[in-house]
């Protein structure tokens, strides 16, 4: 399955997708995890904050640059709801796991499956970004490299809206 995603990936460098959402949006759906380090991730969990849910792959380079954004906005708008959970494509928790720690990486991170990426519209190349909205609504969708502007704005929005 990496390989087969590094390719696509390739072929798509520098392309950027953004879908917004309209209203009647896709509620996002629950999922149970096993994180990197071994415990239980639900999406559920979170209910009622803004997240920002990270499609990604170690082997994948964009991906590994987005996620220093993502640590610092974790302790930026930690405090005012924002939760990002990351999931990983790797094959195995080793990778995403040496990783993770290499960089402090403050949020969790767990192994997708392909039910989860399947139950999301098909994850068909990294990095993948959701904007999920504090009523469980997937707001906005950003396949492909992004800015780091244009993905906090979108986070910002999301957070000044009412609790």
């Amino acid at each position: 399955m990496a390989s087969v995603l590094a390719i696509f990936v390739a072929l798509r460098h520098n392309r950027t997708r953004e879908t917004r959402v309209k209203s009647g949006a896709m509620h996002a759906p629950d999922f149970t995890l096993q994180t990197i380090d071994g415990t239980a991730v639900r999406l559920s969990d979170y209910q009622g904050k803004v997240i920002l849910l990270d499609f990604w792959a170690t082997w994948c380079a964009p991906c590994k640059q987005e996620i220093p954004w993502f640590i610092e906005w974790q302790k930026r708008y930690g405090d005012q709801g924002l939760q990002v959970i990351g999931l990983s494509l790797d094959d195995t928790a080793e990778p995403a796991q040496k990783f993770a720690h290499s960089i402090g990486i403050n949020y969790p991170v767990a192994l997708a499956n392909e039910d989860v990426a399947n139950r999301y519209g098909g994850i068909l190349g990294v990095p993948v970004n959701l904007v999920i909205a504090r009523d469980g609504t997937i707001v906005a969708k950003y396949v492909g490299e992004t800015t780091p502007a244009k993905l906090e704005q979108e986070l910002i929005l999301q957070l000044k809206q009412a609790k």
